[in-house]
C-alpha cells in the first residue's frame, strides 16, 4: 500500500516546491491542501484527475478521516503543507494518528518560509562576529502552551537572529519586549506571504516596525525577522568566515 506523503509546499511560490514534491503531486490521486496558505498555481502540478481537498475550514480529525479513507481505497495521497513539515505544521499530530490507525506516511521537506523571507532582503541570518544562531519560535496569543524555558526573553538575551512565527498580530507587544535586549535601533524585517503574488516586505526597526505592520493591516501569514544581521548595509565589524580564511590549514581537504 503507498503511504500518505507529507509534502513541503514551500513558501507558495510554485516554482519553490522541490522536484521531488512536483512528482509526487503529479502523480497523486487525492491532494489535500490548505487553500488559505498556497499560490494556486501549485496545484497546476496535480493531475486533473485528482481529488482537491482544501482542507482550511476542516479539523484535524477530519483531515486525518480523509488521509486514512483514501489511503485505505489504495488511492495515492498527498498532504501538503505551507513551508516545510519539520516547523509549525501539525505533521506531529497527524501522523501520531495514522500511527494509531496503522496507516504508514513518509515526510518530503520544503522550503521554509522563513528562508525565503530572507532570500527576498537579500541577507544571510549567521554572519561571522555579528551572530552565528537563529532562533526560529512564536509566541502565545490564542494558541498551543509555550514553555516556561522558551520565553522570548530568554532567546532575546542570547543575541541570534529571532525568526517570529505567527505573531504578527502581536508585533508592537513583541518589540516592547525586544527593546532592552536589542536597541530601539535593531533592524526588523517582516515578510507577508514571502514568494507569492501578494508579498509584502516591510523594513524598519524595533522602534517603528509595529507603526508599519499595523498600517499595513497584516493579521496573518507574515514571518518577523530580528537582529543586527539584517542590516540594510553590511556591518563594518562583521569578519569573514574562517572556511575561507586564506591562512587555513587546507591539508587534509580534498
Amino acid at each position: 500500500m503507498n503511504p500518505v506523503q507529507f509534502v513541503g509546499a514551500g513558501p507558495g511560490a510554485a516554482d519553490l516546491l522541490t522536484l521531488r514534491a512536483a512528482r509526487l503531486l503529479g502523480e497523486a490521486d487525492v491532494v489535500l491542501y490548505p487553500g488559505s496558505y498556497l499560490d494556486a498555481a501549485i496545484l497546476e502540478n496535480c493531475s486533473p484527475a485528482a481529488e482537491l481537498v482544501d482542507t482550511q475550514a476542516l479539523d484535524l480529525d477530519a483531515i486525518v478521516e480523509h488521509l486514512v479513507t483514501a489511503q485505505r481505497a489504495g488511492r495515492r495521497v498527498v498532504r501538503l503543507v505551507s513551508g516545510d513539515p519539520s516547523i509549525y505544521s501539525a505533521v506531529s499530530e497527524q501522523t501520531r494518528r495514522l500511527d494509531a490507525d496503522g496507516v504508514p506516511w513518509t515526510v518530503t521537506p520544503g522550503v521554509p518560509a522563513y528562508a525565503a523571507a530572507a532570500a527576498r532582503v537579500g541577507r544571510e541570518l549567521t554572519v561571522p562576529l555579528v551572530t552565528q544562531s537563529v532562533v526560529l519560535t512564536r509566541t502565545q496569543q490564542r494558541s498551543t502552551a509555550m514553555p516556561e524555558s522558551e520565553s522570548l526573553t530568554a532567546f532575546a538575551e542570547t543575541g541570534a537572529t529571532l525568526v517570529l512565527h505567527l505573531a504578527i498580530t502581536r508585533t508592537r507587544t513583541l518589540m516592547a519586549e525586544l527593546e532592552p535586549t536589542h536597541g530601539p535601533d535593531c533592524p526588523v524585517v517582516v515578510v507577508y506571504r514571502a514568494s507569492q503574488p501578494d508579498e509584502l516586505v516591510l523594513r524598519g526597526t524595533v522602534a517603528d516596525i509595529a507603526d508599519r505592520v499595523e498600517a499595513a493591516e497584516l493579521r496573518q501569514a507574515a514571518v518577523i525577522l530580528v537582529g543586527r544581521a539584517l542590516a540594510e548595509r553590511a556591518d563594518p565589524c562583521a569578519g569573514d568566515s574562517h572556511l575561507y580564511d586564506p591562512a587555513r590549514d587546507r591539508s587534509g581537504i580534498r
